[in-house]
């Protein structure tokens, strides 16, 4: 049998072709299955954190040798876990999408990652790394060419910063910050910048009740309100909604406090927030206190202390691994400062052998002058 040597040539030719496209395809398939759970996913955080975790993995999982898409899903995870409130293992996927923004190229994902980094810290309350973080994210925001791409990562960190602000000084700089926050979301032009902007109203709304404005605190709340349901973010619905029965407690409408509040619970058992929850069951146990009706409290009060007890029993489980955290932090920090005090006492104690140096040398050199000068004189009187 004669075998055709072009006809093998052009075979493989077309094999390799046909590879290629196979592979493109593929390869663009799965950019279009990765981009599909994304979009979705910032829809589901606050309704199904679990499928947020879920889908994370898979974008991990199947990301190959994308670097870009890996960062994407464990971003995506910690905001998962960030979702029902486990901080440290949000930090843990959050660090690890950190360990690969060297090999990026991507400003935007950087961007983002550092910014959720710094979220984290702030959760955890380890203030400092969290400023550190939002201060490497800003200065790649400000040297960022299009400032319209930033607007919504500006805008969160500035929330962020309030978040901090408020618990380290006080509301009125918080509020500025919150405000500055708002203000960039709404120019970022971003339906889904709807969620952020609803938690900066609910803790201005907050900030208000502490600083005795009933009114505005309202205004605030149900603005949160108004933000929340455009991107059906139910846990911030009820979330502002406790805040908004909150200052008709104190003014005194425990009817509609009531009302609202069980508004709110309807809402939160779709997202299964204990610290919600907790919150929901306090107000209304108070507020049934209020109004005399005993059965009603006791009801909720026995929920708001079973409640507050799976709370802690979760708080024990992970205090352990945040104090770990903290500890490695001021470890690392340790180490870090120690080379620098270190170059600061070498550098002192050279400056004073310097010092004692020359200032010897100064006083031989005056001792040599005064031995020539009385030689000298010596010398005079021998002649006399």
């Amino acid at each position: 049998m004669i075998v055709d040597k072009k006809h093998i040539k052009y075979s493989i030719y077309y094999l390799v072709i046909i590879n290629l496209m196979i592979t493109n395809f593929c390869y663009a398939q799965n950019n279009k299955k990765i981009d599909s759970i994304l979009k979705f996913a910032s829809i589901e955080m606050y309704v199904n954190p679990d499928k947020v975790i879920r889908n994370g993995q898979i974008i991990v999982n199947e990301s190959g040798n994308n670097i870009d898409h890996k960062i994407m899903g464990y971003k995506l995870i910690s905001d998962g876990y960030s979702s029902k409130r486990d901080y440290e293992k949000s930090l843990e996927y959050v660090v690890k999408a950190n360990q690969l923004l060297g090999l990026t190229n991507n400003q935007l994902l950087k961007i983002s990652t550092l910014n959720k980094t710094g979220i984290q810290y702030h959760q955890l309350k380890i203030y400092d790394k969290a400023i550190e973080y939002l201060d490497q994210a800003e200065h790649l925001m400000m040297e960022y060419p299009v400032p319209d791409s930033i607007r919504s990562y500006l805008g969160r960190n500035y929330i962020v910063r309030g978040f901090i602000y408020k618990e380290k000084f006080n509301c009125e700089i918080a509020i500025d910050f919150f405000d500055k926050g708002i203000l960039e979301l709404i120019k970022s032009k971003s339906k889904m910048a709807n969620s952020a902007i609803s938690i900066a109203k609910y803790n201005k709304g907050n900030c208000y009740i502490l600083m005795l404005n009933n009114k505005l605190a309202s205004v605030n709340f149900q603005e949160a309100i108004q933000n929340a349901k455009i991107v059906n973010a139910k846990s911030l619905q009820a979330f502002a909604l406790k805040g908004l029965a909150q200052v008709y407690t104190i003014e005194g409408n425990f009817p509609l406090a009531i009302q609202t509040l069980k508004e709110a619970l309807f809402i939160s058992a779709e997202v299964n927030d204990l610290i919600l929850n907790q919150e929901i069951f306090k107000g209304l146990s108070e507020n049934y206190l209020a109004v005399n009706e005993w059965e009603n409290f006791k009801k909720y009060q026995n929920k708001y202390l079973f409640t507050q007890k799976l709370i802690k029993d979760r708080e024990r489980k992970s205090v352990s691994e945040s104090l770990d955290l903290k500890d490695k932090y001021f470890e690392q920090k340790f180490k870090d400062e120690v080379p620098s005090y270190c170059y600061k006492i070498i550098g002192l104690l050279f400056s004073l052998v310097v010092i004692v140096v020359i200032f010897i040398f100064i006083i031989r050199k005056k001792a040599r002058k005064i031995k020539i000068v009385k030689e000298h004189i010596q010398l005079l009187q021998n002649e006399k």
